[in-house]
């Protein structure tokens, strides 16, 4: 399954553990997601998306529908 947020698209960026002795090893900074299902009442059907919480706290802010309508006009990607 992969991490990557299906809105904003976010993933796995890499990075150093630095230890005190100041040792790096390598890691990973892993997107926080969810899969969360969201109903949309102007087109009368629910979907299902994996999402970071960031895009989750914008679609609060703004709600699916226009966040998902600014998304179409910005990337050219049909979601509705």
């Amino acid at each position: 399954m992969s991490k990557i947020c299906q809105l904003t698209g976010k993933r796995p960026i890499t990075g150093n553990n630095v230890s005190k002795s100041n040792r790096k090893t390598k890691r990973r900074f892993i997107p926080n997601l969810q899969t969360k299902k969201f109903y949309i009442p102007e087109t009368d059907q629910w979907i299902t998306l994996k999402v970071s919480m960031a895009a989750l706290r914008t679609i609060d802010k703004k709600g699916i529908y226009q966040y998902l309508k600014q998304l179409e006009r910005k990337e050219g990607i049909k979601f509705i």
